[in-house]
């Protein structure tokens, strides 16, 4: 029998002893290795010469390592900590390999739109570098398995965030996302055409069926990362007693997530914006917390959820969002925060990002997503200079 043991902790490989069994004339040994292979065949004692114990110890040994180097392979193609090595094989993945990694973070793009904005691609490319050893997943609604893009020219942003390692860019699959959760009845139900809140409610569905699947952490396509969020269960507070659902986190499988799952379906009302979002986490977490205002910049905990302070990722509120666009006689620090929420929402008349400008957005860019920067923002004001110079 062959078989080949490896015990993997982050970052280090331990060895396990060979152990070798001798009963008549069977024989069973098991392999351990650690970064560099050491191979030790058990002895077998055979009476019929040392010509045949040779071939057999030969045999033994190819076989330990075509099957060692198998599990070396699968382990470079799925460990995070052989990002840096892989970044061509991420093509070959599906989404329940990568998610099943654990700790994913996770984005969701629910419109048909295939060019990621530099928003976007400056919260995937922004959360990539916070979390180099984690998965960074981005689903887009408008991506399917035929889809053919051109990643050199049409799709800028998805090529820039295709190239790097950590970051993983999936079709995304509501009926399957659904499948096995209180949302797959509703779905099959709903008629998504006369939903006029449709882009936000099945966004606020499906980062729900996903983290209670997998775990990890939900992001909106508007949040920048800036620092390692250190909870592991948590929601946001927007303000004192509001939860967000623009970001939280918990492990695969958590009673909180699957009770908010049965309660958007039971209290479902397509027609009020945020009923199925941020009023339901709000709702189920006055359910099982009494909840109190935020004093200063601590957090509160309640059944093991920690209810994150409004300075973590809303130090700048929703009614004051387009300060991110102006000129700042001295910068935030954000010394209280791990990220920042842009409210794109709000952005009715689109201010972008414009190089030169001095903005505080333009000064977050150039910090946590310097490749979006340069690849997006500098490169755009470079087009626009040369066709003018042309026109």
């Amino acid at each position: 029998m062959l078989q080949t043991v490896w015990v993997s902790s982050p970052g280090s490989w331990a060895l396990k002893e060979p152990d070798c069994h001798h009963d008549g004339k069977q024989t069973s040994w098991k392999c351990g290795f650690v970064r560099t292979i050491i191979q030790h065949p058990c002895p077998r004692h055979d009476s019929k010469g040392p010509r045949k114990a040779r071939m057999l110890k030969k045999i033994q040994i190819c076989l330990c390592f075509f099957f060692v180097s198998g599990i070396l392979y699968e382990i470079s193609l799925l460990s995070s900590c052989f990002f840096s090595y892989m970044p061509m094989s991420k093509q070959f993945l599906t989404p329940e390999q990568v998610l099943n990694l654990g700790k994913s973070i996770i984005f969701l793009e629910t419109t048909e739109r295939l060019e990621p904005t530099p928003l976007v691609s400056c919260s995937v490319e922004s959360a990539a570098r916070i979390y180099q050893d984690r998965p960074i997943i981005l689903f887009m609604k408008g991506l399917t398995n035929d889809t053919a893009l051109d990643l050199n020219s049409s799709y800028a942003a998805f090529s820039l965030l295709s190239s790097i390692k950590n970051v993983f860019i999936f079709p995304l699959q509501m009926e399957t996302v659904f499948q096995d959760t209180p949302l797959l009845q509703w779905y099959n139900q709903v008629i998504p055409e006369q939903e006029k809140n449709w882009v936000h409610i099945s966004s606020d569905a499906s980062r729900l069926a996903l983290i209670w699947k997998y775990g990890g952490i939900y992001m909106d396509t508007d949040v920048i990362s800036i620092k390692p969020i250190p909870e592991e269960s948590f929601l946001a507070a927007q303000k004192s007693q509001f939860s967000s659902n623009g970001i939280f986190g918990f492990p695969a499988h958590h009673k909180f997530i699957w009770d908010c799952m049965e309660n958007f379906v039971l209290k479902y009302n397509g027609n009020l914006w945020g009923n199925q979002g941020p009023f339901l986490m709000t709702r189920m977490l006055k359910a099982i917390c009494n909840l109190t205002d935020f004093k200063g910049t601590e957090d509160h905990s309640c059944q093991n959820i920690s209810f994150l302070n409004p300075q973590r990722f809303y130090p700048i509120p929703y009614p004051a969002w387009s300060r991110y666009y102006q000129v700042w006689d001295k910068s935030p620090n954000f010394n209280h925060s791990y990220a920042l929420h842009l409210w794109n929402f709000m952005n009715h008349n689109r201010k972008s990002v414009v190089a030169g400008s001095n903005t505080l957005a333009e000064n977050l860019y150039k910090a946590y997503c310097p490749t979006t920067y340069k690849e997006l923002i500098q490169n755009a004001k470079l087009r626009d200079f040369t066709h003018s110079e042309d026109a």
